[in-house]
């Protein structure tokens, strides 16, 4: 089966080198959807040979979608600016696609974060649906935390891709007031409330959740930070919905 690599790009400098050599030679094709670049990140997608197209950022669900109908195959594997591919993963791939009979496939995707992998919690071998056949399904339109809709059998992969997310605490911050910004909007979007109780127990509730439940204190310091950045995001985003509610609520 031919595959075609979808990756959105916006000034991804620090890894698209290394997300593109992992999969240009593979894949059949290689489709980079860029927002705006001004760093040299289409130079290096235009030395590997990628196929490039410029569209306006308007959510993460609209802009993965056009790009899906914009690949040529039907195959369409979405992978992250900041996403490697490994050659286990390439290979289960290879073999599944030649002997499976599914629409889509679960690929593990595990963080790498502050200089080390999670191997405790969500973030180790988290499987997102990445792999599917477009002829039966494509993205919805969420702004942030887009899902593929497909009508199909999907199966789970064993092996991952690695994603190097954040270079430091400073761009985790920063990520997480874009992402909140993002969220909040999808929530306001559907007429979603923000209690003044949500917005005060959202942060305790979401950092005992990460750090002892789901076990993000085996992953030491880098389990504490991310702990602590899931719970100022969730406490963020809800602040920013009730702040969107109350301005709603005055015009």
């Amino acid at each position: 089966m031919k595959i075609s690599v979808v990756i959105l790009t916006l000034n991804n400098i620090r890894t698209i080198k290394e997300v593109l050599i992992a999969v240009v030679g593979w894949a059949d094709e290689v489709f980079v959807l860029d927002s705006g670049s001004t760093d040299d990140t289409l130079n290096v997608a235009e030395e590997f040979g990628c196929k490039i197209e410029y569209r306006k950022f308007d959510g993460f669900g609209t802009q993965k979608r056009y790009a899906v109908d914009k690949a040529k195959n039907d195959w369409i594997f979405i992978v992250d600016s900041d996403e490697v591919v490994t050659e286990e993963l390439k290979n289960e791939i290879n073999i599944s696609l030649q002997s499976d009979d599914y629409q889509g496939y679960m690929i593990p995707n595990t963080l790498f974060f502050l200089g080390g992998i999670m191997r405790y919690g969500r973030e180790y071998k988290m499987p997102h649906l990445r792999l599917f056949n477009r002829k039966f399904g494509n993205y919805n339109d969420r702004e942030v935390h887009e899902d593929v809709e497909l009508k199909g059998k999907i199966k789970t992969l064993k092996n991952h891709i690695i994603h190097y997310s954040y270079t430091d605490l400073a761009e985790v911050f920063l990520k997480i007031n874009n992402y909140s910004t993002r969220g909040a909007n999808e929530l306001f979007r559907r007429k979603k409330g923000a209690s003044i109780l949500k917005v005060i127990t959202k942060f305790p509730i979401t950092f005992l959740t990460e750090y002892l439940i789901r076990l993000n204190f085996l992953n030491g310091y880098r389990g504490f930070v991310w702990s602590f950045a899931q719970s100022v995001y969730g406490t963020m985003k809800y602040l920013k919905l009730r702040e969107m509610n109350e301005k709603g609520k005055s015009k």
